[in-house]
């Protein structure tokens, strides 16, 4: 989510500071997408993103839902947010994805990543 403290002060900076080695490994894009409304998501990218990162936007968590992927974070005041994850995505395929378990990170990290790449 934009502006939690592991998403913003560990997974979004993982990604920024590996993102030549994992474009190195034939990855095209690099999107970040989180259940928040698009100017939520540019300041976000503005703050802490990169160039080499697409920020986008699910605003009503339709995307989190798609992919199995939404929770329910109203306990925290948050409402719908979405699991945290990293996923690669080939032509349309998920080829890995790497679902957190609640509290935890490091199946999502950009290091995990680049290992399975």
């Amino acid at each position: 989510g934009a502006f939690t403290p592991t998403c913003s002060a560990r997974h979004l900076p993982s990604y920024v500071d590996k993102a030549a080695d994992i474009k190195g490994k034939g990855v095209d894009e690099i999107a970040c997408v989180s259940v928040n409304d698009p100017f939520v998501m540019a300041a976000w990218g503005k703050a802490d993103g990169s160039e080499d990162i697409t920020m986008l936007a699910d605003g009503n968590g339709d995307f989190a839902d798609a992919v199995g992927l939404a929770m329910d974070g109203a306990k925290f005041g948050m409402g719908k947010r979405s699991q945290r994850y990293s996923m690669v995505v080939n032509d349309g395929v998920v080829e890995q994805l790497n679902v957190e378990a609640p509290g935890e990170y490091r199946a999502s990290s950009a290091e995990h990543m680049l290992e399975q790449l």
